[in-house]
């Protein structure tokens, strides 16, 4: 087991996980979603990316938090913030398939997989 990593709970409950964790002899990010016990997919990320998925995850999180978040003061800091802030355009939201019909939700069987470790 890796000696680095966290557990995340989903929204939606019903004992779904995502599952983080560092590989270091592999050089990767595993990243897991759980269905209580039972792993459901994984997906291993080369440490190369973690840089740009931890800058998306820091874009997310300043467009949730909005101008309001900046640092205290009137030091260099918050200057450069708010002008970096004021500079930044809104970014541009592509559409990349058709949206408009409806959608059709079916349970899917459970099928026991085997694990291989």
């Amino acid at each position: 087991m890796p000696s680095f990593g966290d557990l995340f709970t989903d929204l939606r409950g019903e004992d779904r996980t995502m599952r983080v964790s560092y590989h270091p002899d592999r050089g990767a990010v595993v990243v897991s979603l759980w269905s209580g016990t039972w792993c459901r997919g994984s997906f291993r990320m080369p440490v190369d990316d973690v840089r740009r998925l931890t800058t998306l995850l820091t874009e997310i999180e300043a467009s949730v938090a909005g101008p309001s978040v900046a640092p205290a003061g009137d030091g260099p800091a918050a200057r450069a913030a708010v002008a970096v802030e004021a500079a930044s355009p809104e970014p541009a939201v592509d559409q990349t398939g058709d949206i408009s019909g409806t959608t059709h939700r079916a349970a899917l069987p459970i099928l026991p997989t085997p694990r291989v470790a």
